[in-house]
């Protein structure tokens, strides 16, 4: 008995042969090792994943955060943009003394990014009352002041006399 198998199948027999080794080779040589670097890569990028939400919920909190003080502080923040203008000092403080006058101090190096103007003020007044007045509106006011000690307080007939120097820091950018 004899098999009768065309030439044509037997070619195509030994491709298909050939194709299968081909194919698992390749499965066997960079399918499956690479397959095991995918699951490890897989794996490491969730891992990113995880740490990128973690950070942007944490941007989102502090942008939230910084969005809340820049609104509670709008007077603040602006009060660091406006230049010192001496006379517009004593105008609208004139109301809590009987007479202010500001010398300007010798010019002060700049700190930390702010440019300073320091000034000794001596004042006049009634009563104690009118100097915390005049604390708290520079507190409202449109200038970032920091008034330093000693304040020194002095009698002088009905009224008192305060002297005190003030710094009022403003930024770099407008000089």
């Amino acid at each position: 008995m004899r098999l009768s198998i065309s030439q044509q199948n037997i070619y195509l027999l030994v491709f298909s042969v050939l194709l299968l080794v081909f194919v698992l080779f390749f499965a066997f040589f960079a399918l499956i090792p690479e397959g095991k670097n995918y699951r490890i890569e897989r794996l490491e990028m969730k891992k990113y994943e995880a740490n990128e939400l973690q950070y942007h919920q944490w941007h989102d909190e502090v942008l939230e955060e910084l969005q809340t003080l820049r609104s509670q502080h709008q007077h603040t923040i602006a009060a660091y943009d406006n230049t010192f203008n001496p006379e517009r000092f004593v105008k609208m403080n004139s109301v809590y003394f009987e007479s202010l006058k500001l010398q300007q101090l010798s010019p002060k190096e700049d700190e930390e990014g702010f440019s300073v103007y320091e000034v000794n003020a001596t004042t006049k007044i009634d009563s104690p009352s009118s100097f915390y007045a005049f604390l708290e509106g520079i507190n409202k006011g449109d200038w970032v002041i920091n008034v330093n000690f000693p304040i020194r307080f002095e009698r002088e007939g009905n009224v008192i006399r305060s002297t005190f120097t003030l710094k009022i820091y403003a930024n770099l950018q407008e000089k």
